[in-house]
């Protein structure tokens, strides 16, 4: 069975690349490739540009994995000739026709709710003392500490953008559901895995599982390497 040996890591709102650090070195352990998107989170149609532009330096194969909004990004580039799988971790699956808002807006009305403050000159914030709890409520304090005053705005045109045709249609795809999650509640998470016919994994942890235990996230991608081409 050939194995795929590249892959692209997308960020999601309010955060950049640089949370993918522990999951890169692991990867790279393991003789992977990494590119690392560092995407505006301006607009959707934004981000996917910029995904396609590092998915066009790859040499050959790839897995995409986005986490949160990364997963509407992944989704929407991932139809991209050099894409061999698709990595969701506690992301977001729209269909064709939906955006990361209208899937916030399924959300269970009494289970936690994403903390994000009104937005001000088209940009979105979460609150900042109830970042760590909603975010990383299993990241160092200090960490988390910081990832709140380092919050990167989060323009209005990415969860309104609206996804064309979503990649997990034609390509397998992989989600690892945080049990622990108080931004997409795991319910919603299990929903969309399943609609996406995706091979599922579940961990405990909060949102920020990427940052938290970067080796649970890193197994996920590493399966999905082995398994792509197969």
């Amino acid at each position: 069975m050939t194995e795929v040996t590249n892959v692209v890591l997308v960020h999601g709102g309010f955060v950049d690349g640089s949370g993918w650090e522990g999951v890169y070195h692991l990867l790279k352990q393991e003789g992977f490739d990494v590119g690392v998107v560092q995407n505006p989170t301006v607009s959707l149609d934004d981000d996917v540009a910029v995904t396609r532009r590092v998915l066009d330096k790859q040499d050959g194969p790839t897995i995409l994995v986005g986490h949160s909004y990364g997963g509407a990004v992944i989704t929407a580039s991932g139809n991209h000739e050099k894409v061999a799988g698709l990595g969701y971790i506690a992301g977001f699956a729209p269909d064709q026709g939906e955006s990361v808002g209208t899937l916030i807006a399924g959300f269970p009305a009494d289970g936690p709710q994403p903390p994000i403050l009104p937005p001000e000159d088209g940009f979105l914030m979460l609150d900042r003392e109830k970042f760590a709890a909603s975010f990383a409520a299993d990241v160092a304090p200090e960490l988390a500490a910081f990832m709140a005053d380092a919050q990167v705005p989060w323009g209005v045109g990415g969860p309104n953008g609206v996804v064309g045709e979503a990649a997990w249609r034609s390509k397998p795809s992989w989600y690892l559901v945080t049990a622990d999650d108080r931004m997409i509640p795991p319910s919603a998470q299990r929903t969309m895995a399943e609609r996406i016919g995706a091979t599922v994994s579940e961990t405990p942890g909060s949102h920020a599982i990427y940052v938290s235990n970067p080796a649970v996230v890193a197994d996920l991608i590493t399966q999905a390497a082995r398994a792509a081409l197969g």
